[in-house]
């Protein structure tokens, strides 16, 4: 037989335990913050590494020969060993194969290698966890409450979710990469601008702009930072930027690198039409702004109701409602 509580109850619920529990929780997450707060890493070394590795990629690209380049190129033995396996079954394509590698430019993963798994996931997934659901539902039984329809809906729930979850994560990647570099690309923008009527030239004031900018804008940084390598090691300078539309993920992006484009096939005034860029970015970015602020009454008016109105009414109406209650009791 179960005790009853000996402290104050609500609906039959200790309050001390649970405020126990709540002062747990909070002093849980405390030390959660403290050590997020205490073991902040610079994104610089990490980006200052990968430019390096992409320097030296450039470089072996350049003055290597043919078979001393297949030596310096650095291949991963699991992603040799997961490339065998999708090849046996005939699963690899090099369509499949050359979007996923951009997917993960994208994400900012400069590891190609990762494709493989990325798609050897698409198909260990659905089958490990297709099978785990199969034999927990049909199998085992251990939910036979369940009717057929939710039985069946559950494992197609899980292989489609099992399938598309690699898919997912590396698009939320991607998304959250282009979001970031978006919002910085307005202050590039006005740097770039300031480079370029100081007399630097596009490589240097690309170099000037990712040192500038790398700690406030990381993302935004790493990719002008590459920019600025390839353009000093590649044979062709339009391929840098058309490099950059590539790794990036967006109109604006596209844009400027048209704009540099045509800037060195036609030479251009390179500030003017920077600068130009750079107010219509602004523009945009004050606009998404206004947006997202006339969206807030209509998105705050489902949490009003279910939360602030009915502890209002309880705080307003329920002296009234307990004086009512004890005078019918009188």
């Amino acid at each position: 037989m179960q005790a009853a509580p000996t402290g104050p109850t609500l609906l039959g619920i200790d309050v001390v335990w649970v405020a126990t529990l709540l002062a747990a929780v909070a002093t849980f997450a405390v030390l959660i913050a403290l050590y997020a707060a205490t073991t902040v890493r610079d994104p610089m070394a990490r980006r200052v590494k990968a430019l390096n590795e992409r320097r030296e990629q450039l470089k072996a690209g350049i003055v290597a020969s043919t078979n001393k380049r297949k030596k310096l190129t650095n291949r991963n033995a699991a992603a040799d060993r997961v490339r065998g396996i999708l090849g046996s079954f005939k699963m690899l394509q090099d369509d499949q194969i050359k979007k996923t590698q951009v997917r993960l430019m994208q994400a900012g993963i400069r590891t190609k290698d990762l494709a493989f798994f990325i798609i050897f996931a698409r198909f260990v997934l659905p089958v490990v966890l297709g099978i785990g659901a199969v034999v927990l539902i049909y199998g085992i039984n251990y939910f036979p409450d369940w009717s057929w329809f939710k039985k069946y809906g559950t494992v197609a729930g899980t292989l489609v979710g099992a399938y598309k979850a690699p898919d997912i994560w590396l698009s939320n990647k991607c998304k959250k990469r282009s979001d970031a570099v978006r919002k910085g690309l307005p202050d590039a923008l006005d740097l770039l601008v300031i480079c370029a009527e100081a007399g630097l030239t596009v490589d240097a004031a690309f170099n000037r702009v990712a040192k500038e900018l790398g700690k406030a804008y990381p993302e935004l940084g790493d990719e002008f930072g590459l920019t600025a390598i390839e353009l000093g090691f590649l044979n062709e300078r339009r391929q840098a930027f058309e490099n950059l539309a590539t790794r990036v993920d967006l109109e604006a992006i596209r844009g400027v690198v048209t704009t540099m484009i045509q800037t060195e096939k036609y030479g251009t005034p390179l500030a003017s039409a920077l600068r130009v860029l750079s107010a219509e970015f602004r523009n945009e970015r004050m606009m998404r702004a206004e947006e997202k602020a006339a969206r807030l009454p209509a998105i705050m008016t489902v949490p009003l109701i279910l939360f602030i109105l009915p502890v209002l009414f309880i705080v307003i109406l329920g002296p009234a409602a307990c004086s009512i209650s004890d005078n019918f009791i009188k």
